[in-house]
């Protein structure tokens, strides 16, 4: 099968659907690929890499040709008239927005694969571009609300006075919104964020964000994998909470979409206003239509009070040769699993649930939407609650036993004290404040300082490898005994120690140059 790789159509477009290094994966399944001159030019992937990959230069026609064809951004009219019946067409379709588009491919006799209509299920994760590219989109929006904030993201103590770090709020903790809690994190700013998948709470967490939590009822996903519509009571509670954390923030970057539908308007003309001067909202669904009430697709606009409003639809696009390279390894993902045999040859199962989700339409059909796929990720939740019999009420212990026990543990002290030599209350008082110190120390430490921290410490072995080698002389059996274990175990916490920082540190030295 001979695979096309046309050059982007659309304004402002940069990515392209194979690179060299994807050009190669699809030569090995069998098939021959014909690029437009200059598909890769703006994604830093010159025609010179492409040829050298296998790949067959074609100044435009010829690609158009092609038994399959792979592009980023959905045909136009001109170019849907340039496809051959019977071939196949992999793009970014927006099905639910582009029905005249699907009646026109149908038409035509094309077999289109919509690359964002995968289905949200693990098995398709390696084919979902709106996951890749949603990603490398959720990166760039923090970028580019650091280049329109004016201020650091990072706090800093410096001579001339003290800087803050920068607050960032994000709405939304899916794909796009949790590249950008990493990104914003990273930065040193303090990152709180919302979603109204309470699930999701743990993953933002676990990445340095705060989650906010509100009581959102039973708010589960819905069967394909994104969350559900809320209620107007759910809504009002959730722009409640948009409104406050917007006025609190110095950024706000916003992801929430819904497949086929218009972005919801979560961030509203008044919660702007109340927004700082100088704060940055940066929009990730200004493509459809915006979360922001005053959101102008591809443009960047003040507001009266000095908040700018970032509006790119284009913000992977912005990454070129990173997106390009994801998008044309989900592009060899699906060929891959439409060349079974690797043999060059497409075999369309429409009895798979991820080949029939993605195929709009077929035999001048069109089969869009499709059947419903249950997502195995959704727990269900039981028609009715199992009664759980609660368990018998357990006595509350007495506090007296406590002080009891600590009063024995002092009369069994001053026993032993008193049977003692006279150096033992002082050593023993040494050692009580060395545990407390030490405990107090290494539970401020910052996790980062583990490793040197631990490294130092078991150094400090030495000291009890000293006093142990002076007793090993001793006449006493049992001390002789006590001084060759404490001998043993120091001798292994000092060469652990120094072994473990030397391995540290040798992970910050370069390479020799050959």
């Amino acid at each position: 099968m001979l695979i096309g790789v046309p050059t982007e159509s659309t304004s402002g477009e940069t990515r392209v659907a194979a690179t060299p290094s994807t050009v190669r994966k699809l030569i090995a399944l069998g098939h021959d690929v014909v690029v437009q001159s200059g598909a890769g030019e703006r994604a830093s992937y010159p025609d010179e890499q492409y040829a050298e990959a296998g790949a067959r230069l074609d100044s435009g026609p010829g690609v158009w040709d092609a038994d399959f064809v792979a592009k980023i951004e959905a045909p136009s009219t001109d170019e849907v008239s340039q496809l051959q019946a019977g071939s196949f067409l992999a793009t970014q379709l927006g099905p639910a927005q582009r029905p005249e588009l699907l009646a026109a491919l149908a038409e035509r006799g094309v077999t289109a694969l919509a690359m964002d209509a995968v289905p949200r299920i693990s098995r398709a994760q390696s084919l979902d571009v709106l996951s890749s590219m949603t990603n490398i989109g959720g990166y760039r929006a923090v970028i580019e609300a650091a280049n329109e904030f004016g201020s650091v993201f990072t706090g800093q103590v410096t001579a001339a006075g003290t800087v803050p770090p920068a607050k960032v709020f994000i709405i939304g903790a899916g794909v796009a919104g949790l590249a950008a809690i990493g990104t914003a994190s990273s930065l040193g700013a303090v990152v709180r964020a919302f979603d109204i998948r309470p699930e999701v709470g743990e993953q933002v967490e676990s990445m340095g964000a705060e989650f906010v939590r509100i009581d959102l009822g039973d708010q589960d996903e819905s069967s394909d994998g994104y969350a559900k519509e809320m209620g107007e009571d759910l809504q009002r509670r959730a722009m409640e909470v948009y409104a406050h954390e917007c006025a609190e923030a110095d950024i706000v970057i916003t992801t929430a979409l819904i497949p086929g539908r218009d972005a919801p308007t979560l961030v509203t003309a008044e919660t702007v206003a109340a927004m700082r001067p100088g704060s940055v909202l940066v929009d990730m669904a200004a493509r459809n239509g915006g979360n922001c009430e005053l959101t102008v697709p591809g443009e960047v606009i003040t507001t009266p009070n000095g908040v700018r409003i970032v509006g790119y639809t284009d913000l992977p696009a912005r990454l070129p040769t990173q997106a390009s390279q994801l998008y044309g390894t989900n592009i060899v993902n699906l060929v891959t699993l439409l060349t079974p045999a690797k043999d060059g040859r497409v075999v369309l199962d429409l009895e798979d649930e991820v080949q029939r989700g993605l195929t709009v339409t077929h035999e001048r059909k069109v089969l869009w939407p499709p059947p419903p796929v249950a997502v195995s990720a959704t727990p269900t939740r039981p028609a009715e609650a199992t009664p759980v019999t609660p368990p018998e009420p357990t006595k509350p212990k007495d506090p007296r036993r406590g002080y009891v026990a600590m009063g024995l543990a002092a009369v069994l002290f001053a026993l032993v004290a008193s049977v003692s030599p006279p150096a033992f209350l002082g050593h023993f008082t040494v050692f009580a404040l060395a545990v407390i110190v030490g405990f107090y120390v290494i539970s401020n430490v910052t996790h980062a300082l583990h490793t040197p921290l631990l490294a130092e410490t078991n150094a400090i072995s030495g000291i009890i490898l000293v006093g142990a080698l002076l007793q090993v002389g001793n006449e006493d059996v049992l001390v002789r005994s006590l001084a060759l274990v404490a001998t043993v175990v120091a001798s292994i916490n000092v060469f652990g120690g120094f072994a473990v920082t030397g391995r540290m540190l040798r992970m910050f030295h370069r390479g020799e140059s050959a």
